[in-house]
Parts: structure tokens; C-alpha cells; sequence
């Protein structure tokens, strides 16, 4: 919902506070200003640099005074009048008891005469005496028409402006961009291509997404044809994203991928994107948090909501279990708890086609309630690889890495994929047989034995088969359905 429908409601309930979050401030302002013109009302606007504005005009004696922008709402207007005074990035005030006093007095003030404290502001940082004070309203950023429209602006002489299909994927290329961000996109690809390219505009976004330092964009060349095995895993997943739902209740929500490290979890989640034509957004959780109170949270929201703006697209998280970690101890003050709720919250209520692939290699790290149903499309269980399945990814590393296929094999009985490439690598970066190479792998099935076979008992029965359809079978030949232990079960 814009600016201007909800603003609309909220001025005419006699909302008196409304905190805007926002980074495009002249854009908001720009809606607020064309809402108090079909509305005539009176809209003040105050910064720092520029002072008070009213009617786009300057006022020379309240330049950086911001007790005196707000007493502002009360000066020259006829009583009745409806007066809005808009207030730039002055989350950096709010420390002060004399602002907050004047904030307060304020809106309460101004339920009863018709003014309103508007503060616009890149994120929400309301002091506890002004939470109950104020509404909050989040300016979104452009949608698919929106990003047209800015493109025909940009895009103005003839042949600069794609159509059909390619103008698809420049629209999906700009989505979750900001305004100023697009517009710098499709400039940039004017002078680089001389007309609109995704490539260039996917170059602009690549940079924004670093600039988070919570999210990035992988863009590589993997696809399924680079991956040995999973076959039932691609299979499913290929299906889930590529079938159009009719509604947002059939749309597909993710998978949780259950291994031992090296099977080809990560390497999964970049191959999924080039196969079904979505960018792969991965999210680092460990960068979420923050030194100061509330940032951790507020960065966890805001990730949270440039993912859903990059929709449709792949979202991986890597090693989970590893970035929540903290969740079932207090010795963070329970901010590990609050962004873990939060994450489960948009798991389950995301109406966003968003795919989410999230990995784990231990499972008694993962709390219950993670995996239920309606988080996930299914737990899939990533076993070693069995022979068919080495004998297909030794046939590609062998291609990558330029080794002939007559070399013998060395054992690899409980070889990974990983280590299967680490083999040919260290063949071709020594100038060795597979055979020599191979005795510098200790595979992870060996020093690792223990927790290995503890995931493989775990899993046979309560996962998916990432290889066969069905349910996951563990190949030690047991079939007997173990005991549930504490902090260990998923289900």
C-alpha cells in the first residue's frame, strides 16, 4: 500500500504520529506532498541542512533548530486547519529528553487540533516514551509497474528500450532496487550497452546487496548437469518452482537439506538458481547481528524485507543450525531467541515467491519447531554418494580438471563429492596420479566417523531420499525406528 492510500486513513483517524520508514526521502515527500495538495492541507518539511520549508519555501530564522520545527505546526494556520510538518532523519534527535518531551506534547497535542508529527526515517528507532505514540508506515519499494515506468523515463530514445521477454528480465534484473537504484541501473546500462541489459543492471545490484553486508548475490555458471546424484532433490524442487500455482496458497516455500558436510548441499542451492532463471540471494545470519540494543533485530526485519523485494528468487542459508546457535541459551540476552522467531515467523507467513533453501549438518543443534510443516516443502537427507552416483561426479571433476579417464580410481569407498574434487584438483595442481592425489584426502567419513553415522541413524525414517523418491532409507540395512532423544528431533 503507497504512501498516499495509507497516510490518507491514518490523517483522516487523527493519527497525530506517524513514523515513515524509508531510504528515498524526496519520494515519500514527494507523495506527502501531492496527498496535501488533492487534500489542501498544509505540509511543512524539516531538516537538518535546509531548515523548515513550507510550500517548498525556506523559513530563514528556523534553520537547524529542531525544537522550533516542531513548535512550527502551531504557528500562522487558522484553527481547524489541517497541518502536517514532516521531519527528516530525525531518528538522530530522539536521545534528547527536551525532544522527546516536545515530540510527546506534540502529537498529543495534536490529536485535538488536527496537526501531525511525520518522521521520516531509514529505520524505526522510537524511544519507549513515544512507542504507543506513534504509528509506523513503510514506504515499499517500486513495484514491476512502478520499475517500468522509471525505465520508459530513463530509456527515451529509439532502440534503448527492450520488449517482450528481454524487457521481462530487465524488470526481474531491477527488482528490489530502490528507485534512485534503478534509475542509476538503467542509466548505467544506456552508456555501457546502449540500450537497457540485464547485465549490467544485475551488476548495480550485486554491489547494493554488499553494501547490506547481510545479503549477496551468487550469479555463477553451476546448473544440475555440474552436480552428481540427488536426483529425487532436483527432481522435486525443479517441479515445485517451475509449476505456476494459481494462488499465493500453492506456492512453493523451500527445502531443508539434512548431510554430512561435503555432499553437495551448497553447491545444490547455486545450481537450483540457473536452472529454474532465479538470482540466489544468500543470507548471512552471523552478519545480523549488532553491538547495540534492538540492531540485531532491526537488521534481521530489514534483510527479511529486501529478500521478499527480490522475489522471485532463491534464498539460501547456509549451515543453519551454525547461525542460530545461540537459541536455546540466554547467554546473548535472548537476541539469538527473538531473530530465530522472527526468521520462523516469515518462514511460515511470507506471502513472497521466495524459495528458501536452508542446509544443516548437525541436527541436534536445530530446535523442534523448525522444521514443521508449512515451513518447508520437505527435509531431504543428502547421504554419501553410493557408486552410481561417483562414478557421474568423477566423470565431471575428471572433464573439469583435464584428467584422463583411463587413470585408475583410488578407494573412495566413503568418499563425498568434495573430496572427489579435491582428488582431481590436487591431481592437476601436482601433476599426480588420482591414485597419489588420493592419499592426501582423509574423508570426512573417517575423521568425522561418529557424528556421520549419528546423522544417518537420525535421518532413516524421519527424511526424504535427496537421491530415490520417498523416504530416506539409511544403507546400513537397519530398519528399526529408533527412539526419539532430547534435542534432537525435528518433528
Amino acid at each position: 500500500m503507497s504512501i498516499s492510500i495509507r497516510g490518507t486513513e491514518l490523517i483522516q483517524a487523527c493519527f497525530s504520529g506517524i513514523w515513515i520508514e524509508s531510504h528515498e526521502h524526496a519520494d515519500a515527500i514527494g507523495e506527502m506532498a501531492e496527498l496535501c495538495r488533492e487534500n489542501s492541507w498544509q505540509l511543512l518539511v524539516w531538516n537538518v541542512s535546509d531548515g523548515l520549508r513550507v510550500g517548498g519555501q525556506s523559513v530563514e530564522d528556523q534553520v537547524s533548530d529542531p525544537l522550533s520545527a516542531i513548535s512550527s505546526l502551531w504557528s500562522s494556520t487558522e484553527p481547524g486547519d489541517t497541518r502536517i510538518l514532516v521531519l527528516e532523519n530525525f531518528h538522530r534527535f530522539l536521545n534528547s529528553p527536551e525532544i522527546i518531551q516536545a515530540i510527546a506534547a506534540a502529537v498529543l497535542r495534536g490529536k485535538v487540533e488536527r496537526r501531525f508529527v511525520v518522521i521520516l526515517s531509514p529505520s524505526v528507532q522510537l524511544p519507549p516514551e513515544l512507542e504507543k505514540l506513534f504509528v509506523v508506515v513503510e514506504h515499499h519499494r517500486p513495484t514491476a509497474d512502478q520499475l517500468l515506468e522509471i525505465a520508459r523515463g530513463t530509456a527515451t530514445e529509439s532502440g534503448e528500450m527492450p520488449e517482450g521477454v528481454e524487457l521481462s528480465r530487465v524488470i526481474d534484473a531491477a527488482a528490489g532496487m530502490t528507485r534512485h537504484e534503478a534509475e542509476n541501473a538503467f542509466a548505467l546500462s544506456l552508456v555501457r550497452h546502449g540500450k537497457l541489459e540485464p547485465s549490467a543492471i544485475w551488476e548495480i545490484k550485486t554491489q547494493s546487496l554488499k553494501k547490506t553486508g547481510t545479503l549477496s548475490l551468487h550469479r555463477g555458471s553451476d546448473s544440475f548437469e555440474t552436480l552428481g546424484g540427488l536426483d529425487s532433490l532436483k527432481a522435486f524442487t525443479k517441479r515445485a518452482l517451475l509449476r505456476r500455482g494459481t494462488s499465493k496458497a500453492v506456492r512453493s516455500k523451500g527445502v531443508l537439506l539434512l548431510s554430512p558436510p561435503g555432499c553437495g548441499k551448497s553447491q545444490f542451492c547455486k545450481a537450483l538458481g540457473n536452472e529454474v532463471g532465479r538470482p540466489v540471494v544468500i543470507l548471512d545470519v552471523g552478519s545480523l547481528l549488532g553491538s547495540l540494543v534492538g540492531q540485531s533485530e532491526e537488521r534481521t526485519r530489514e534483510a527479511l524485507r529486501t529478500i521478499d523485494a527480490l522475489a522471485p528468487c532463491v534464498c539460501m542459508i547456509d549451515e543453519i543450525e551454525k547461525a542460530f546457535a545461540g537459541v536455546s541459551s540466554q547467554n546473548d540476552s535472548g537476541v539469538s531467541s527473538r531473530m530465530f522467531g522472527t526468521f520462523l515467523s516469515w518462514l511460515n507467513d511470507h506471502q513472497s515467491d521466495v524459495f528458501v533453501v536452508c542446509t544443516a549438518n548437525d541436527v541436534q543443534r536445530l530446535p523442534p519447531e523448525f522444521s514443521r510443516a508449512e515451513r518447508f516443502d520437505g527435509v531431504f537427507f543428502l547421504d554419501l554418494p553410493d557408486r552410481t552416483q561417483k562414478d557421474a561426479i568423477w566423470k565431471i571433476y575428471r572433464s573439469e580438471f583435464g584428467i584422463s579417464d583411463e587413470q585408475d580410481l583410488p578407494d573412495d569407498a566413503t568418499w563425498t563429492g568434495a573430496e572427489i574434487k579435491a582428488c582431481c584438483r590436487l591431481a592437476a595442481l601436482l601433476d599426480l596420479p588420482l591414485a597419489q592425489a588420493a592419499q592426501n584426502i582423509v574423508p570426512v567419513a573417517t575423521t568425522s566417523a561418529e557424528s556421520v553415522q549419528r546423522l544417518r541413524h537420525w535421518a532413516d525414517g524421519r527424511c526424504l531420499s535427496a537421491d530415490k523418491p520417498g523416504v530416506f532409507r539409511s544403507r546400513s540395512g537397519s530398519k528399526k525406528r529408533r527412539g526419539v532423544t532430547p534435542n534432537t528431533s525435528l518433528n
